[in-house]
């Protein structure tokens, strides 16, 4: 059983390792604000656990081991988020900071009925996909919206960085999962996208908004 602390660096292990597999100890200690003294002790000791490959001056990697717990906690939190939002009518934006704190809950029972109550939802709210019990992750394709073309009628299916700020700016242009997006036109200087949504809502947005958008 693993103590809340490395609970958070193994999360942080698994998001920050994306595609690559590997993270960098400055990055590790920047994501969590800590110092890379600190960091690089806790990479030991978590070494030793097996749960981290960790060398001197090499980037880190997560065991299997390592891994799979890293998913298993990823699950509890995208399950908590998705039952706030479902039964108890919390808002999108609302909801990451009081998951952070439940997804520390040792019982898996909890979690189990949890995903039952919630008819095994294969994603968060935020379109993330949840790892199953086993910590095996549902294999979703989705495009950025920057990578679609004028002309082109997507549908809104996850947000990337989902931070609450983010989040409130998308409910504020009434932006949902879901949403049929008609891509207008890209504007060439800055690439911001004018995108009709809504039986015929304008809206111009910004590159930036954009890439966290994913499509499909």
């Amino acid at each position: 059983m693993h103590s809340l602390t490395e609970e958070n660096y193994l999360k942080a292990l698994y998001y920050l390792s994306g595609k690559t597999g590997t993270v960098g100890i400055n990055e590790l200690s920047q994501s969590l604000s800590i110092k890379m003294p600190t960091a690089t002790n806790m990479m030991k000791r978590m070494d030793e656990k097996g749960l981290v490959h960790y060398e001197s001056y090499k980037p880190l990697r997560l065991t299997e081991k390592g891994r799979h717990s890293a998913a298993l906690i990823v699950r509890k939190h995208r399950l908590t988020e998705m039952f706030l939002v479902e039964k108890m009518n919390f808002g999108w934006e609302e909801v990451h900071d009081i998951a952070e704190q439940i997804e520390h809950i040792k019982s898996p029972a909890f979690f189990d009925k949890m995903d039952e109550l919630l008819d095994h939802p294969r994603l968060d709210p935020h379109g993330s996909p949840i790892p199953d019990k086993d910590g095996n992750v549902p294999n979703v394709k989705h495009t950025r919206l920057t990578d679609c073309k004028p002309g082109q009628e997507v549908t809104l299916a996850a947000v990337l960085h989902a931070s609450d700020d983010f989040l409130r700016f998308l409910n504020s242009r009434n932006l949902k999962l879901g949403s049929t997006l008609y891509i207008k036109s890209v504007e060439p200087f800055d690439e911001s996208m004018k995108i009709v949504y809504d039986n015929g809502h304008t809206e111009s947005l910004s590159k930036k908004v954009c890439e966290r958008l994913l499509v499909e």
